[in-house]
């Protein structure tokens, strides 16, 4: 890791701040004055201090958590919410969902300590994609999901094109898979409801590079270093 970015994030100001301060020569590595703020450092063991005062180095966590119906996506609700899954890691009070699930619905949930990255996923800039499968009420046919493919008129705005593919129709009730890259509340059920397909489940199993894969329900797991990666690249974070 760099040392002016070790620092930004220890908060000791901002990174041109910070790089100020190691020019100056305020910064020591392992006892060391260090003047390049592009200098490499392993904040879990070499010992950095500004004037004096260590750095202590807080280890971001990415979680991938498999929702189950049921609970709420918020840090704090009455009802039950996704942390009461989580609540064994480490900086649980530091974790917040990245995005939103509505409480009936179930699948991938991005959790993480790390505020840019989040912010960025979410931002509408970025147009991660989502998707989804659902089961809906009545037969789905190539027809009916058209609208959705072309960008359908909402009550409060107009969806962007989506892609949508059948899974299982009959008369009784359909499967479809959905991906969309907005975030509006309810978005997917009021786009089935608009074409008169109510959805009767919701379960999410992409977001952007992520994969709910076999993951069990109610249970989580880390992301790997080439997920990471994969994640920060779609939102140019590398």
């Amino acid at each position: 890791m760099r040392l002016d970015k070790l620092l930004a994030e220890g908060g000791f100001g901002t990174r041109s701040q910070v790089k100020r301060l190691i020019k100056k020569g305020h910064v020591e590595v392992n006892g060391e004055v260090v003047k390049d703020p592009s200098f490499q450092v392993d904040p879990l063991k070499d010992e950095v201090t500004v004037d004096g005062e260590p750095v202590y180095y807080e280890e971001e966590y990415y979680l991938v958590l498999n929702k189950p119906a049921g609970y709420v996506t918020s840090t704090k609700d009455r009802q039950m919410t996704v942390m009461e899954l989580v609540a064994d890691i480490p900086r649980f009070d530091k974790l917040f969902p990245v995005g939103r699930l509505d409480k009936d619905a179930e699948g991938l949930l991005l959790m993480t300590t790390d505020g840019e990255l989040a912010h960025r996923l979410t931002h509408p800039k970025w147009k991660v994609p989502k998707t989804y499968v659902v089961k809906v009420e009545g037969r789905l046919t190539e027809e009916a999901v058209e609208p959705l493919r072309r960008g359908i008129e909402l009550k409060d705005f107009k969806a962007k094109p989506a892609e949508v593919r059948i899974l299982r129709s009959s008369e009784e009730e359909s499967e479809a898979e959905i991906t969309i890259t907005e975030g509006k509340f309810h978005q997917v059920k009021r786009m089935f409801a608009a074409i008169g397909h109510p959805v009767k489940e919701l379960k999410r199993v992409a977001f952007g590079p992520l994969k709910l894969g076999e993951l069990p329900t109610g249970e989580y797991r880390h992301l790997t270093e080439e997920e990471l990666r994969a994640l920060r690249k779609a939102v140019k974070l590398e």
